[in-house]
């Protein structure tokens, strides 16, 4: 996100949970016992025009040398929520969220508001009565921008800016932009551009009133110009037209890039190199695992989206069959459809896979529904189908309670620490269990001279006695079907 320069202002946190929009004496946050089970049915007047404050969404400055790192670089951001289902945790647990995702873009949270509706409002998001409230709010604490915790739709944009006179920004548009900042390859640029780019298209109306005009004459300086318009063209054409310009050339390079990771897979799949995918929640701790079990020295950030770019490591098992481990893309909730189209050949890493370890954060207030997310993003990669092992990680910061229910639900579950190594081995057994076995069973004696077929039974087979003797090694095994053919001249026959 781009960042603003402006005197560091102190604020302290605002104890009230309530903007007052009137008299109705609705209960606070810290006085309503009873608020966690309310529901969005049969709303009340009062409960629909409240905006509720939610605890803690203030970011804390640890000491002066942050305070004036922050002042330079940091946008200070209100946070707006619309909790139309399930309960007040959830909704709190959401903007929780859009607080983190606010903070890992460079942000510091000043606040944050939800306010209670059936369906967000198709003009302002918010009740177009609340908009008010919230300007003064955003005057109040100082705010330069205001992230709403869902998509906006072009109008909403707009008329939110128009009321509120900062920048409004919403859920994907934070995401993309953390997404730009985490890519690396070249790869993973052209897709976080690509995404950009598709957002962007969808809503150039909603960015100024300027991109209507037509861009006539002598418009050099801004872009335009001899070549740069047809005739009669508005900006927002021009702009449209370059978008999709873009596009081409990106989708041109990312179905290029495409064609050599498919020809890398075809490459393991030839060597028949079982290949093992690790997907799960952002920041659920995937990198972490990758290295505790093939340590592979992958960069490990407490941070959304540290891992953009997918790292694959060979391991071997304990009886020595290699196999391909694979760190990929986190996902989130309601992960924005163009990031997954735009990323859908690295995710194939997932889709093809013959297992995978579906890596769940165990101390995260709600890990059932980061399941849940994570399936529906599987589901559209069509990835269903996949053999699952759920991970359960951060053992040593979890509450036992609360994995009761993940462990009773998920027949496939387990739980570990990559942080200091607890059920790692158990894991292992687990995964080696899981993985295809050849099936071919055979009974072989190989003269000394090749031993590199020996090697292969031990990385591509699974052995099950080996014995040198004088003729040479005798080896009993199961091997895939390829391999057992070069074996045959050399496989022993019983009298």
């Amino acid at each position: 996100m781009t960042t603003h320069s402006h005197a560091y202002e102190e604020t302290t946190d605002v104890e009230i949970d309530l903007i007052e929009g009137d008299d109705s004496g609705a209960s606070s946050t810290g006085h309503d016992e009873h608020e966690h089970e309310l529901s969005t049915e049969g709303l009340e007047l009062e409960e629909r025009q409240a905006l509720r404050r939610v605890v803690g969404m203030s970011t804390e400055l640890t000491d002066i040398s942050e305070v004036e790192y922050r002042k330079l670089l940091l946008e200070r951001v209100l946070l707006v929520g619309v909790w139309t289902e399930g309960s007040a945790e959830d909704a709190e647990n959401s903007l929780a969220e859009l607080k983190l995702l606010a903070e890992t873009a460079g942000s510091e949270v000043l606040d944050g508001v939800i306010q209670r509706r059936k369906k967000p409002d198709a003009a302002t998001f918010i009740g177009s009565g609340k908009v008010v409230d919230l300007r003064n709010l955003v005057a109040s604490l100082g705010a330069d921008t205001v992230i709403a915790d869902g998509e906006l739709a072009p109008a909403q944009l707009r008329n939110l800016e128009d009321k509120l006179k900062v920048k409004v920004v919403d859920r994907t548009a934070l995401i993309l932009d953390i997404f730009a900042q985490h890519a690396k390859s070249k790869e993973g640029k052209a897709q976080v551009e690509l995404a950009q780019l598709q957002y962007m298209k969808q809503r150039l109306r909603g960015w100024g009133g300027n991109l209507s005009r037509q861009a006539g004459g002598r418009v050099g300086a801004a872009g335009g110009g001899i070549g740069g318009r047809g005739p009669g063209e508005t900006k927002i054409e021009t702009d449209r037209r370059r978008i999709n310009t873009k596009i081409s050339k990106l989708r041109r390079m990312l179905k290029d890039m495409k064609s050599t990771r498919s020809t890398m897979r075809q490459e393991r799949r030839r060597n028949l190199v079982p290949s093992v995918a690790i997907a799960g929640y952002t920041n659920a701790g995937k990198s972490s695992l990758l290295n505790r079990i093939t340590g592979a020295g992958v960069l490990v950030e407490d941070a959304l989206f540290a891992t953009l770019d997918p790292t694959t490591r060979r391991t071997t098992t304990a009886d020595g069959r290699v196999f391909t481990l694979t760190d990929t893309v986190g996902f989130v909730r309601h992960l924005p459809h163009d990031i997954v189209e735009a990323f859908r050949s690295t995710l194939e890493e997932v889709a093809d896979a013959d297992l995978l370890l579906h890596v769940v954060d165990g101390s995260h207030p709600d890990p059932l529904a980061q399941i849940q997310a994570v399936r529906e993003v599987l589901a559209e990669i069509d990835a269903s189908d996949v053999p699952e092992i759920i991970v359960i990680n951060k053992a040593d910061a979890a509450d036992p309670l609360a994995l009761a229910p993940i462990l009773h639900r998920e027949p496939h579950a387990i739980v570990v620490s990559a942080r200091t190594g607890e059920g790692i081995d158990k894991l292992r057994e687990l995964l080696e269990g899981a993985l295809p076995q050849p099936h071919v069973a055979l009974e072989v004696l190989l003269p000394y001279e090749r031993g590199d077929l020996v090697s292969r039974i031990h990385s591509e087979g699974s052995v099950e006695q080996l014995e040198h003797t004088a003729e040479g090694t005798h080896v009993t095994a199961r091997v895939h079907p390829a391999l057992a053919g070069d074996l045959t001249p050399y496989e022993v026959t019983t009298a």
